[in-house]
């Protein structure tokens, strides 16, 4: 036990004391420490305590400059410890335990007097590369560890150098000066606050790169953003949310050269003998005016009691087997995405945009539906083959209403899909076609929105065969007792709405009350679409759960059982409903922030709002000229319901931050 007057050394916050000792009791020692401050120890934290006491009866002031004396002489000594020395002569008995008084006589002769002792402790608290501190005795470490421990050490150095330099540059970049052409670490930085700002704490090197920014002086929320578009690694309006979403926006070289198709011919196609050739049909194609990736065409013939009319699917699944690198892609990818400013999509373009496009002229694989129906719209029989089409016209929506009333074709097409709506509605299909909001993003950066009807005579024609080329589909495969990906929706919780819905406040209202999908292996009813059995087939360039039926029609139609079976297509319904959630964020989060940028050049403004919600706390609204939803709080000065359109100013709008901020 430590006798009063002896002089204990303890550490504090990484720091050594000297401290000499009052009063001693129950393993505690009351001490008075080198810079005059009196404080309980514990015993067990003294490091060392000297072999003698000061001398009896100093005073408080004689004491400390004694402490602060023996302080400075054992920092003095620890510059003549080489721990590495002592070591190379301990290492051989690396399984044993020592005194510090044995170690420290290797240094500094067999008798150390009790400075001596001391400045050997320090140093091997200050370097725990050779020796560790263990109750009282010091254990050797083995060569391995001592290697692990350098490496260690090393890596640690590296890392405090990075900081330095990276914190440096990260500052000098930000301020808009030319960086040095030697740092060689640049991409490194760059990488890492890019990995920090959108993953957070969840970021590998999160620790690191948080304390780069932090010594840079870029604490800001997004300051590392407009760094890396400052820095040319981000452009000035790049797409976080699909950053974020992890989802790849390219595809390797190994995919793109197997995407590498030749053209194909009619005799290629027909090389095929349960290819049906339909190349002599006059097909035709109504999408956008951009759209690159056409998967569907239409021909309608006159029958003697009425119609048959093809709806030719591209035959994605004749180049993207089960089994190949390009569909287990698709299957990671689950869907191509469609953003404002930029499409990622589903496969390769070669084969999205090239041998999968039904493109005007050239010949195509196809699957068609061939379906006769009744004047009144009524389906009579049909029939689903594998074929070759040509398409002979492709047409855009605009170019397809401005040819409607003069051209037959296109005039049957319509009044067909008008009868099979009507037959959906009686069948309970509630319509509810919200406008598109389409944002277009100038060479100057601005953005401009604007509403476009989604029910217009050509946009119905073409979204009515795709329901019924999907409803047959469904039935195909659930007639055949065959497990497929089939949607299912339940009833609303409550119909507010009945048939074709165009008053927008009742459609709002109305998809508060619906019920979620769902995707099944069985199929059931579908409340949504109005119909017994409902799958999706006809975008297979464009969504896995298309292309994978289009796979399982095929091979019952072979007569060869199916592709997919039931824990396989669980499984792909898993992928599905996990990716589908993440890009369906990302494009919601994207949508929303040229939407807040473009309300962000209208601060102060008034525009027109919807009220489609009132509660005691808030108000919902939906702005008018966007269809973006916002909250506002009560205001007891304005009277109005839900389903009213009001006037409210826009105070805050923040793309990076989605904050959209209202006021009366």
């Amino acid at each position: 036990m430590a006798a009063i007057g002896r002089i204990v050394e303890y550490i504090e916050h990484g720091k050594f004391y000297c401290a000499v000792v009052l009063e001693e009791s129950a393993k505690r020692l009351r001490i008075l420490n080198q810079h005059g401050r009196e404080t309980n120890l514990p015993e067990a934290r003294a490091v060392h305590q000297s072999s003698t006491a000061l001398p009896a009866g100093l005073s408080r002031d004689a004491l400390q400059q004694q402490l602060k004396e023996t302080d400075q002489r054992r920092q003095e000594l620890m510059a003549a410890v080489d721990l590495g020395e002592v070591w190379e002569l301990a290492k051989e008995n690396a399984d044993s335990l020592f005194t510090p008084t044995f170690l420290a006589g290797l240094i500094f002769g067999e008798e150390p007097d009790d400075d001596q002792v001391a400045a050997f402790l320090r140093a091997i608290f200050l370097d725990r590369l050779y020796f560790k501190y263990k109750d009282g005795r010091i254990a050797v470490h083995h060569p391995e560890v001592v290697e692990q421990l350098r490496a260690k050490v090393e890596k640690e150095q590296e890392r405090e150098a990075l900081l330095g330099r990276g914190a440096e540059n990260l500052q000098r970049l930000a301020n808009g000066e030319v960086l040095p052409a030697a740092w060689p670490e640049r991409d490194l930085c760059l990488k890492l606050v890019a990995d920090f700002y959108l993953l957070g704490n969840e970021a590998p090197e999160a620790s690191l790169a948080r304390e780069m920014l932090k010594a840079a002086g870029l604490t800001r929320p997004h300051d590392p953003y407009h760094l890396l578009v400052q820095a040319g690694v981000w452009q000035a309006d790049e797409n976080i949310p699909l950053l974020k979403s992890g989802i790849a926006a390219t595809f390797s070289e190994e995919l793109l050269a197997l995407a590498g198709v030749a053209e194909p011919t009619v005799e290629e196609l027909l090389a095929d003998p349960r290819r049906r050739d339909l190349t002599h049909l006059p097909l035709l194609t109504i999408d956008g005016a951009e759209t690159r990736d056409l998967d569907d065409a239409l021909h309608v013939e006159k029958l003697s009691d009425g119609f048959r009319v093809g709806i030719h699917i591209s035959d994605v699944a004749l180049y993207v087997k089960p089994e190949s690198p390009i569909f287990a892609e698709a299957r990671r990818r689950v869907t191509s995405i469609y953003f404002d400013d930029m499409q990622v999509p589903m496969l390769p373009r070669a084969l999205s945009e090239g041998v999968c496009s039904l493109i005007a002229g050239r010949p195509r694989a196809a699957m068609s539906f061939l379906v006769e129906l009744s004047a009144d719209g009524e389906v009579r029989g049909y029939e689903i083959v594998p074929s070759a089409v040509m398409v002979q016209r492709q047409l855009t929506y605009p170019q397809a209403e401005g040819m409607m009333e003069q051209d037959e074709p296109l005039r049957l097409l319509r009044d067909l899909s008008r009868r099979l709506q009507q037959r959906r509605i009686q069948n309970g299909a509630v319509l509810l076609p919200i406008p598109d909001v389409n944002v277009r993003i100038g060479a100057d950066g601005v953005v401009q929105v604007g509403l476009a009807d989604v029910d217009t005579p050509a946009r119905l024609l073409v979204a009515e065969f795709m329901v019924l080329a999907n409803t047959l589909a469904a039935e195909f495969v659930a007639s055949r007792v065959a497990p497929g990906l089939f949607r299912v929706q339940d009833e609303p919780h409550q119909r507010v709405a009945q048939g074709y819905q165009r008053d927008l406040f009742t459609i709002w209202r109305q998809r508060k009350q619906l019920k979620p999908g769902q995707l099944l292996t069985t199929p059931g009813y579908h409340s949504g679409v109005g119909v017994m059995q409902y799958t999706t087939v006809t975008s297979p360039i464009r969504r896995l759960l298309d292309l994978v039926m289009q796979h399982q029609i095929h091979q019952l139609k072979r007569g060869a059982g199916i592709c997919f079976g039931e824990q396989e297509l669980r499984g792909i319904i898993g992928a599905i409903n996990t990716t589908q959630g993440r890009v369906n964020q990302a494009r919601r989060d994207r949508h929303r922030y040229w939407l807040l940028k473009y309300l962000a050049a209208r601060l102060g403004q008034r525009v027109a709002a919807l009220v489609v919600g009132k509660g005691p706390r808030r108000v919902n609204v939906v702005l008018l000229d966007c269809l973006l939803e916002a909250e506002l709080p009560p205001n007891q000065g304005v009277h109005f319901q839900p389903g009213d359109t009001v006037e409210v100013r826009i105070a805050k709008a923040e793309p990076l931050d989605g904050v959209l901020r209202l006021e009366w």
